[in-house]
């Protein structure tokens, strides 16, 4: 994993970080204390629930609804945009919002409905702790976001709004003059890719560290929005449940702690990090839905056999209830996951993002469940099918595909973004580079992929696979071989009902076409190109970029 930072002249912004940057915080981090906590505990003002940390921040929850009011650092105001404090999604509304201290810590309880969510305040600390149980649909809880006033951070990042000001799709992706594109859905990262967002200005840093996302859905490689930024102010997010490009059904239960965190200009302390943070302190808060790490087990796999080496694994386990994941071991798939709640679980090994092995695991409070080496079955890698010729890696994302990388942050008009059309000419050195990571039916349908065969190659029928990661309105792709053959339109698979490829997802269900092509199909002039025509089959859609389409993992023939 790796930081995305920015470091313009003047004013600095820390965009999104990883435990790599851990080391080079600041000594002032996050958990540093003042010379003395003396002025630790709450006061009541009559509307809030106003808690000094003790350190150098002061906050404020509304007795009425349990908004966060005030963010106070150093003396300076950081809360609030366009009239809206933070909060849990778009604020409650009248809720029960109870205050309790024990030794050291302040703890705020909100009750709306069957929602219950805390703030908590640890003496010398300049963090918020926060914690959100939604147990139900009966609340409509997807999110926290921290409100933070214009002015105070540097405001031109890939989701920023203000020099972006013409609507091009919906309500929330937008065009600057120059071409380029912004929206509070182009996070870049996934979920496995970051422990904090925030920014800094090299003297304050304003962080939300994540959560473990224990009670989210989408896996390690979910994108979901991170922050935004526009002319009044901008947004960090801590995503409880998102819908946009969603593959799981949401779960329930209790997400955190996930923790506002003030610096000295610093990246958080990788001690408050999901995962790293412990929490014992909080054990006897009564927090609803708490499991101390007590209650929690841990799986444990002594190896990985049968990988491909060139790529990255990753191990995750997941059940109705909960996820987890935890990142394998490069020389031997060595890998260990631990604070997971008791239950049985989907184990699946990925290879890159491409599930290559699953199988079932129980774990119990206080145990370690301990794995043998996992044996990946050579067949369930396709990488590992002999093929004539192949056009990108099979990892499940389109990765080295042209515009890959950029479509994680732009909309596909971006001026950023390659032509969409052009053809393929197997054994040009360019064939991944330069066929398109999307297609849509209004867009590029019909591509055409160059190859020639040899004799005894097109004397024979061949399995044709393409591979993808997403389709948007039921896109799917129907082949034509040298204009003589052409496939069935395939069924859809399951896929997510929402935009994908234009807020920045590629994140769908894998899954992989075959075409049976007959010999009759193949040139037999052996120094002629053969031609693969790719159409995206569907009846739905819009126009242009929100015409069906979809997401390309690899394509091969195979011998």
């Amino acid at each position: 994993m790796s930081d995305t930072v920015n470091r313009p002249v003047g004013r600095r912004t820390f965009v999104l970080g990883s435990a790599a940057a851990a080391g080079t915080a600041a000594l002032a981090g996050p958990l540093a204390t003042s010379a003395s906590a003396a002025g630790f505990g709450w006061s009541d003002d009559g509307s809030n629930y106003v808690v000094d940390t003790g350190a150098s921040l002061i906050f404020k929850v509304s007795k009425t609804n349990g908004d966060l009011t005030s963010l106070v650092y150093k003396g300076t105001e950081y809360q609030g945009y366009g009239g809206k404090n933070s909060h849990i999604e778009s604020g409650l509304g009248a809720s029960t919002v109870t205050i309790s201290q024990s030794g050291s810590t302040v703890l705020i309880s909100v009750t709306y409905g069957t929602l219950k969510h805390y703030y908590a305040a640890r003496s010398g600390e300049n963090n918020v702790y926060l914690w959100t149980n939604k147990a139900d649909t009966s609340v409509s809880a997807t999110r926290y976001i921290v409100r933070v006033k214009a002015g105070l951070f540097l405001n031109d990042e890939p989701d920023s709004y203000t020099y972006a000001p013409t609507a091009i799709e919906a309500s929330d992706v937008f065009e600057k003059s120059d071409g380029q594109t912004r929206s509070k859905h182009y996070s870049k990262l996934r979920v496995i890719d970051y422990d904090y967002i925030g920014w800094t200005t090299g003297s304050v840093g304003l962080y939300v560290v994540r959560s473990n996302h224990e009670k989210a859905s989408g896996g390690p490689f979910y994108r979901s929005l991170l922050r935004h930024q526009s002319a009044d102010g901008g947004g960090l997010y801590e995503i409880l449940y998102y819908g946009e490009n969603q593959t799981e059904s949401q779960r329930f239960g209790l997400q955190g702690p996930y923790v506002i965190a003030f610096t000295d200009g610093g990246a958080p302390s990788s001690a408050l990090y999901h995962g790293n943070l412990t929490t014992s302190w909080a054990d006897s808060l009564g927090i609803s839905g708490y499991v101390a790490a007590s209650g929690r087990g841990k799986v444990a796999g002594v190896g990985i056999s049968g990988r491909n080496t060139a790529f990255p694994y990753t191990v995750g386990l997941a059940n109705s209830a909960a996820q987890y994941w935890g990142s394998a071991r490069s020389s031997d798939g060595y890998f260990s996951i631990a604070g997971v709640l008791p239950g049985t679980y989907t184990l699946t090994v990925f290879k890159g993002e491409l599930a290559v092995y699953t199988s079932s695991v129980t774990v119990t409070a206080g145990g370690t469940t301990t794995l043998n080496t996992i044996a990946v079955p050579s067949s369930n890698d396709p990488s590992n099918a002999s093929a004539i010729w192949r056009i990108g890696d099979w990892n499940g994302s389109p990765s080295g595909f042209k515009n890959a990388d950029l479509m994680t942050y732009a909309h596909p008009s971006d001026s950023r973004a390659a032509s969409w059309t052009g053809n393929v000419v197997i054994g040009s050195g360019t064939e991944t580079s330069a066929f398109p990571c999307y297609l849509w039916k209004d867009v590029n349908s019909g591509i055409i992929v160059y190859f020639k065969l040899t004799a005894a190659q097109a004397a024979a029928a061949h399995t044709l696979r393409i591979g993808v990661t997403t389709a948007y309105a039921n896109g799917r792709p129907q082949v034509v071989v040298n204009d003589t053959w052409t496939s069935a339109v395939p069924s859809p698979p399951s896929q997510p009902s929402t935009r994908s490829l234009t807020v920045g997802s590629y994140r769908g269900n894998n899954y992989t076409f075959t075409y049976s092509v007959p010999a009759s199909a193949w040139l037999t002039d052996t120094s002629a190109y053969n031609t693969l025509k790719i159409y995206v089959a569907s009846g739905s859609g819009s126009t242009s970029f929100l015409s069906a389409g979809t997401s390309i993992d690899a394509i091969d023939l195979l011998t």
